[in-house]
């Protein structure tokens, strides 16, 4: 007998359990778009993941991930910008994240941009400047740095699904770098 996720993990469920608890819940996320700034703090680059789906599609994502039992959104943060630029990322989170936004993702297309067919999900966005060397990891492919102008085209929005360009773009236009 294996030992599932859940009995080695606090706060890991194992897929049946998610799938369960996807059916009856809305589950929290954070969304982080990573950045370049310059010494005046100006946004001069976003890095976008290029991921492959279960169903080979391959898309532009922004950096996101559950949060866990008993994690703070600071954690959730740090763990899943690690996971997916590498633990040489060092992003600079605030002592109090505030989000930019709330994206509530539906199964259903149409209700809000944002669409999870999994599941009802809340995301908590923030906009996170990193210094270090990001190196993808887990199922990333790969990570372009693109200018703010050019994440905000619409070459790289056709690239993201679900929402996530939406999502960017609303992060380009906290920042002040939506033209």
């Amino acid at each position: 007998m294996t030992e599932s996720m859940s009995d080695s993990a606090p706060g890991w469920f194992s897929p049946e359990e998610l799938d369960a608890v996807r059916r009856r819940l809305p589950i929290l996320y954070v969304n982080a778009v990573p950045v370049r700034v310059d010494e005046s703090g100006t946004v001069t680059h976003v890095g976008l993941l290029l991921r492959a789906a279960p169903d080979g599609t391959i898309s532009r994502a922004l950096v996101s991930g559950r949060v866990l039992y008993h994690e703070r959104i600071r954690d959730a943060l740090v763990r899943h910008l690690e996971k997916d630029l590498g633990p040489m990322a060092l992003p600079h989170i605030p002592a109090s994240p505030q989000p930019f936004t709330v994206a509530e993702y539906f199964p259903m297309p149409g209700v809000t941009p944002f669409h999870d067919p999994r599941q009802h999900a809340v995301s908590l966005a923030y906009v996170v400047p990193v210094t270090g060397d990001c190196q993808p990891r887990q199922d990333a492919l790969d990570l372009v740095w693109f200018t703010p102008e050019e994440a905000a085209g619409q070459g790289v929005q056709q690239e993201m699904s679900g929402g996530q360009g939406v999502l960017l773009r609303q992060a380009l236009g906290h920042v002040g770098r939506l033209i």
